[in-house]
Formats: C-alpha cells, structure tokens, sequence
C-alpha cells in the first residue's frame, strides 16, 4: 500500500480524541456584583459622614453660646447716669433737646380774627438719643414783664407742626400767643409733664 504524507504546509485534521475549545466565560455577572458592592459603599461612607458631621454640631458651643453673649451693658448706665445726673442746663447745645427762638411777623391765617397776636419763630432740635415729640401746645412764650402766654392754635400760617423728631433731626415753626407783646423766650415741655427746656428770644 503507498505510504500518505502530510504535505508541508498542508493543515491537519484534528483527530477524533481532541475536542473543541470552551467558549470563554463573560465578565457581565462579576462586573455586575462590584458595582453593587461599589454602591453599598458608598452608602455606607454617605452615613458615616453624615453622622460626624451632626455629631460636629451637636458638639459645638457656638450656637448655645450666642444667646448668652449679651452686651447691652453700656445702655443701662447711660440711662442711669441721665437720671440720676445733676440738672439739664437748658441753654447749652449738648442737652437732650435744643430750643432756639427769635422774633417773627404775625402772618394772619383764616382762623384769626384779628391782628392781636405775637408770633416767635421756633427751632425745636433733637440732640438726644431717643424719639421725642413735639406739639406747639407744649411751648409757652414768656414777655420781658414776666408774663406767659399759652399758644393759639391755627392762627398763624407759619406755625409750629405737631410731629415726631428721631435723633438728630429738627423742626421751625411759629409759637402765637394771643395780644401784643416783647416776647423774652420761650419754654418746651415735652408732654406737657416732662423736663422744661428754655430757648431765649433773638
């Protein structure tokens, strides 16, 4: 019988015994179970820093400590020291309220019904440090003879307005008293009951 031989180059064919190779296994489940762990971790890590951090402000003193850190301490020394301090001086331009007067020109309005008053110009000045209110009720005008005379209300066009004065602010307006006369200065009395603060006619 002739003898076969594999040519060179020639491909063999497997033999009966050999079998075919596996096919490679896929990768997908075990990527699929890091990714769960990955994000169970992440869970994890998220409360743990969580909990630090409410327990960082839990620990700290600062919010409890706010309220306690008062300092209105120099208001209630600054009012004791008004008081019970030594009297107002009523002229000087550091008291509390500020009153400077001078002659002016009757201007009849409407309501008068003569020409028989005296009007003084009036400058009331908040120099202190709280709301103070004034109302032409609250000034009287006393003559060089030493009489005093109560304010007509409406009979001058010019007169004085009632308003609030805040710190720092002023008001001018015009004090009438009822007759002819030399007026010497005038005098403001918040509310009527409060502290008395002269201002001398110019």
């Amino acid at each position: 019988m002739p003898h076969h031989q594999t040519q060179p180059g020639q491909p063999q064919q497997p033999g009966w015994g050999l079998q075919p190779p596996a096919p490679k296994k896929s990768n997908a489940g075990k990527i699929v179970g890091f990714g769960c762990l990955g994000i169970v971790l992440v869970v994890i890590l998220f409360a743990i820093g969580g909990a630090v951090l409410f327990a960082g402000d839990a620990d700290d003193p600062s919010s409890t400590r706010k309220p306690a850190a008062t300092e209105p301490t120099p208001k209630p020394t600054k009012s004791a020291d008004g008081k019970a301090g030594a009297p107002k001086e009523e002229k000087s331009a550091d008291a509390p309220v500020v009153v400077s007067a001078k002659k002016a020109t009757f201007k009849k309005s409407i309501i008068a019904d003569n020409d028989n008053y005296t009007s003084v110009q009036v400058t009331i000045k908040n120099n202190g440090d709280k709301d103070i209110d004034v109302n032409p009720l609250y000034l009287t005008i006393t003559d060089v003879g030493g009489g005093k005379h109560t304010a007509e209300l409406g009979v001058d066009e010019d007169q004085l307005g009632t308003v609030k004065l805040a710190p720092g602010e002023n008001v001018t307006g015009t004090v009438t008293g009822k007759g002819t006369f030399v007026a010497k200065y005038v005098t403001y009395t918040e509310g009527l009951i409060g502290d008395s603060i002269r201002g001398n006619v110019s």
